[in-house]
């Protein structure tokens, strides 16, 4: 069962009908996903290895790397050769709209203020063809160690793993674009399946996640160079953690929230958001609830 004050959130924000349509997508199991590593094959060859090991799969009309797989398990995928290659990366549907939203540009110097596992890291490197200079930071020693495994099994260069909170970054780095996924209760991602972590999620987790998220988003707009843009991104779809960080956030600064706009978008499963040009996700079988919002620094 889903703890009160997240119904009654969920309802205060988005009505009584949405949040039912909310609830119907935290029913799980989810499906799996994954990713086509251009840095080491096609989607076009993916598409023929699923075929080939009969394993059905649909496409997305807003990225050609992304495959939807109805039926397989991730346990299948781990082992297909080409899983251990790293041609191919699970990540869910949600998860791959942040980078597809920055749209990394060859030779910009771009940070991933919260980067591990990698997934993300490693497909704005292939958006790229490793042609930009990415720094990936990640506080944690263990989870940047799977950070770096991740990364060299994609093939990925040009990245530099600094083990590192990304709040502390001395103030004469500059970057042209930046992604911070920041940490969050993971709202998004709950599943009446998933009892442990309904119980792992709480208030305070959702007070503390916007606390170091304005923190994070704040250091970022000082990092990031003027005329430069930046993705905000949650798993998050309360409004505390999302629209009103970015608020929060943009207060006095010479910055504003551009609209993002990418083809194929109007087939995801959005939510309505508060700030104009942000894109909500509602959970669904095939999605985690996620929030992105893109911000151009004046």
């Amino acid at each position: 069962m889903l703890p009160e004050f997240f119904v009654k959130s969920i309802e205060a924000q988005y009505g009584a009908e949405t949040a039912a349509r909310i609830r119907d997508g935290m029913q799980g199991p989810r499906r799996t996903s994954l990713r086509a590593n251009r840095l080491k094959t096609t989607p076009e060859a993916v598409a023929a290895l699923l075929s080939a090991q009969g394993i059905a799969f649909e496409r997305l009309p807003w990225s050609e790397d992304a495959f939807l797989l109805p039926e397989a398990a991730e346990r299948d995928i781990w082992q297909l050769p080409a899983y251990e290659q790293g041609e191919i990366y699970l990540q869910n549907l949600s998860s791959m709209l942040p980078p597809i939203a920055l749209a990394p540009r060859p030779g910009a110097d771009i940070l991933d203020m919260a980067a591990a596992p990698g997934g993300k890291t490693a497909q704005m490197a292939a958006m790229t063809g490793n042609r930009a200079n990415i720094t990936a930071c990640e506080m944690n020693k263990i989870r940047a160690e799977k950070l770096q495994y991740n990364l060299k099994k994609q093939g990925t260069a040009r990245v530099n793993v600094m083990i590192q909170d990304a709040r502390k970054l001395e103030d004469f780095f500059r970057f042209d674009q930046i992604l911070l996924d920041a940490p969050c209760s993971g709202s998004g991602t709950l599943l009446l399946s998933d009892p442990r972590g309904i119980r792992a999620f709480s208030e305070k987790l959702v007070r503390n996640s916007a606390a170091v998220q304005l923190q994070l988003l704040r250091k970022a707009l000082g990092l990031l160079k003027a005329g430069g843009s930046m993705v905000y991104s949650t798993c998050s779809i309360l409004e505390i953690e999302n629209e009103s960080v970015v608020r929060s956030a943009l207060k006095g600064k010479k910055a504003h929230v551009e609209a993002i706009d990418f083809p194929g978008m109007e087939r995801l499963p959005l939510l309505p958001s508060s700030l104009p040009g942000a894109l909500c996700l509602c959970p669904t079988e095939a999605h985690e609830g996620f929030f992105m919002a893109r911000i151009r620094k004046d």
